[in-house]
């Protein structure tokens, strides 16, 4: 069967043994099957390979047809936010510790990407949110996030007073620690330890989350992915706000600022093997198939 990809990308956590030995591991495998092998510049200073060419992450977007993110969900998380924006699939070896976007294992690597090179692989679109803050009505500063928004305050345990609106619709105002926007991806993350529902990724949908909210009503709530959330927030906040997408890139927030979190125009192609079944990544990163007695 011919090939879909001509072009790979590697890229890896930069300084981590275990991730560089990998990135060794695939790049002899392409380069011996005449692929082209692209390292990206931050791992290829640290690894002993010949062959290969070296470029920026938006240079591997721009020119890979397949990029391999090797590391955990939280490099992926970065990786992807900039992979999005080209037309490149996009899959994971796990060197970190859950691994729910990084599906191939570093110890059964060879048989499983064979296969996904010759085409036989399932492609998923993941939709990004992006946030930006707003200040007189002017826009101050704006980025992307693969699993979530989080409004919260600078300093831990501190109460913020806030306004949140769905399509310019009034929904609620809230005293809490803060809010946590979350796409389905992200439905497995931060806001699942804040009691947030798992969403199954196919899911068109996004769930706000309360976090530690000074009420004992107020719950968790999805809404439509195509809505546009928009937080308001209260003149007597302090000043040290923030909003955090996926836990990497932090924007400033100010009392009185608007915070839009809306769909990207971005999506993120994430490749999985064959056979691929996300209730069986649930039942074994969150242990479901433990007996109970």
């Amino acid at each position: 069967m011919t090939a879909t990809y001509k072009t790979v990308g590697l890229i890896g956590k930069p300084d981590h043994k275990d991730a560089n030995v990998t990135i060794e591991v695939l790049a002899d495998y392409l380069l011996a099957n005449n692929y082209r092998v692209l390292i990206e510049n931050s791992v290829a200073k640290s690894v002993s390979i010949e062959g290969y060419s070296k470029h920026s992450l938006t240079e591997i977007g721009e020119l890979a047809e397949l990029a391999i993110v090797v590391g955990g969900d939280g490099y992926m998380l970065g990786a992807a936010r900039v992979l999005s924006c080209y037309n490149v699939d996009v899959i994971g070896v796990n060197r970190g510790n859950l691994g729910f976007l990084t599906d191939l294992s570093p110890d059964e690597l060879i048989v499983p990407l064979t296969q996904i090179l010759a085409g036989k692989s399932h492609c998923e679109q993941r939709f990004l949110i992006e946030t930006s803050v707003y200040r007189h009505g002017k826009l101050k500063s704006s980025n992307s996030a693969v699993n979530e928004a989080v409004l919260h305050a600078g300093k831990v345990a501190n109460m913020i007073e806030f306004e949140v609106y769905i399509d310019d619709t009034f929904m609620f105002s809230q005293r809490s620690d803060g809010l946590i926007v979350s796409t389905p991806t992200g439905s497995t993350a931060y806001s699942m330890s804040a009691g947030g529902p798992i969403l199954t990724p196919n899911l068109n949908a996004l769930s706000l989350v309360p976090m530690f909210p000074h009420t004992l009503n107020s719950r968790p709530i999805v809404v439509d992915g195509d809505s546009v959330i928009k937080l308001v927030l209260a003149q007597d906040n302090n000043e040290h706000l923030q909003v955090s997408c996926d836990g990497h890139v932090i924007l400033s927030v100010m009392p009185g600022d608007e915070v839009v979190i809306k769909k990207s125009t971005s999506t993120l192609r994430l490749i999985h093997p064959l056979g691929h079944d996300y209730f069986n990544v649930l039942r074994s990163k969150l242990s479901w198939g433990n007996k109970l007695y």
